[in-house]
C-alpha cells in the first residue's frame, strides 16, 4: 500500500480508539442507568455496537501490522503493477478508462481506484502498453487494450 494509504489507516485506528471507543462506552453507561438491563433493548444495542467497534479496531490493527508500504519511485513504468495507473480502452465500446491498481484497504472506485484482487486488475498485471486483454467479469468477458501506463495512486 501506499504510505498515504498506511497514514489514512493509522489515523483511522486513532480516531477509533480516542473517540468512537469512549463514545460506546458512555452510551453503555448512559443505557445501564436507565433501569433494568434484562428488558433495556438501549443496553443491548450499546453493547453489540461496542462489540462491532472493537472488531474493527482488532481488524485494522491486523492490517496494520501487515501492511507493506510501496515506494513508488521505485517502480517500473512499462508494466502493470500495483500502484500503476492504467489508460484502457473498452474494444466492444469504444470507452477510455483510467484506473490506479491500489491494495483493497485503500480501493475507491469514486477515485479511480481498484483493488489489486478485482478480476480487471487481475486481467491487467503484468501486461504491457498495447497489449489487448480479455477480462472475465460477472456480465461475461470484456477485451481492454492497454492505451497508457504510469506510476503514482
Amino acid at each position: 500500500m501506499t504510505q498515504e494509504g498506511y497514514d489514512k489507516m493509522v489515523a483511522r485506528l486513532r480516531h477509533m480508539e480516542t473517540v468512537d471507543r469512549p463514545a460506546a462506552s458512555a452510551a453503555i453507561a448512559e443505557a445501564r442507568d436507565k433501569g433494568d438491563l434484562s428488558e433495556n433493548s438501549e443496553y443491548e444495542a450499546a453493547k453489540e455496537a461496542q462489540s462491532m467497534l472493537e472488531t474493527k479496531i482488532n481488524q485494522l490493527k491486523a492490517a496494520i501490522a501487515e501492511a507493506k508500504i510501496i515506494d513508488a519511485s521505485q517502480l517500473r513504468s512499462d508494466v502493470v503493477q500495483i500502484l500503476s495507473t492504467v489508460e484502457m480502452k473498452n474494444l466492444a465500446n469504444g470507452m477510455v478508462m483510467k484506473y490506479t491498481i491500489v491494495s483493497e484497504s485503500e480501493a475507491n472506485l469514486r477515485e479511480g481506484k481498484i483493488s489489486s484482487t478485482t478480476p480487471i486488475a487481475q486481467g491487467l498485471l503484468g501486461k504491457k502498453e498495447g497489449d489487448v486483454v480479455e477480462v472475465k467479469i460477472p456480465q461475461g468477458v470484456i477485451k481492454l487494450e492497454i492505451l497508457s501506463i504510469s506510476v503514482g495512486a
